[in-house]
């Protein structure tokens, strides 16, 4: 089963000239085009124009769009992330309503306005920009998909994961570890396994990118706000020699 255009622009909420625009630069292209030159579309076609129309509201540009659909060659999978995101927006949007609605009645009544709740579900995305400059658009989308997606419990459990590995690097650096030493390298291990298990980094899902992870080693060093989370410069300086030692010799 096929759709005309107009029936998809229609379904869609687009016009048929949005759809032959996507056409034209390769994003979506029609499965058949009839006799009468009218372009038809059939299942799979809907669906990418689903994962087009959801990355569109993520504020991606049309070059991002065709860069996320064509590292994420499985919809299933790429649809159900961003399901887990639309619940966890979904339930944000509401615990954000519900402030709002708690601060109109206080307005209208004269009643107290109650501070610690009128900011609950206002999510501040303070570095979204400089990940967009750093590594792109998309990989600020799909990694913000992906942590909205996991609900306050799982943002709870990998917030303490990444306590635990902090703390692990800063007692091997007290230690006298050596950064090429086994203690070290199977903590470089953890460090390359846990970057690898957010969407949106370079190389994922297979794993981070040597570049990008060595990259990411020489900015704990350059940027304070990195440094901190190692105890200082030199606390920094060791998670990257043994990030830059185990990257040479796995990866």
């Amino acid at each position: 089963m096929d759709w005309s255009i107009q029936e998809v622009a229609r379904l869609a909420g687009t016009t048929s000239r949005t759809l032959r625009h996507y056409g034209s630069i390769g994003l979506l292209e029609p499965t058949r085009t009839g006799a009468n030159g009218y372009r038809y579309y059939d299942r799979d076609a809907l669906v990418r124009l689903q994962r087009i129309l959801l990355l569109r509201q993520l504020g991606l540009g049309l070059d991002d769009i065709a860069s996320a659909l064509a590292h994420d060659g499985d919809p299933a999978r790429a649809l159900r992330r961003h399901l887990a995101w639309l619940g966890a927006e979904q339930e944000r949007l509401a615990r954000q309503a519900r402030a709002v609605e708690q601060t109109i009645e206080a307005l209208e009544t004269g009643g107290p306005v109650m501070a610690k709740d009128m900011f609950d579900g206002f999510d501040h995305t303070q570095y979204k920009d400089e990940v967009e400059q750093r590594w792109g658009a998309a990989a600020y989308a799909d990694s913000d998909a992906w942590w909205r997606g996991l609900g306050p419990e799982g943002q709870a459990e990998w917030k303490e994961r990444s306590r635990r590995l902090g703390e692990d690097w800063l007692a091997a650096a007290r230690s006298g570890e050596a950064p090429d030493g086994e203690a070290a390298q199977a903590l470089a291990a953890r460090h390359v396994q846990w970057l690898g298990g957010i969407p949106g980094t370079p190389g994922y899902p297979h794993g981070p990118a040597k570049e990008y992870v060595l990259g990411l080693a020489d900015m704990y060093v350059a940027d304070p706000r990195f440094a901190r989370n190692y105890g200082g410069a030199e606390g920094a300086e060791f998670v990257r020699d043994a990030l830059h030692a185990f990257a040479e010799r796995e990866m």
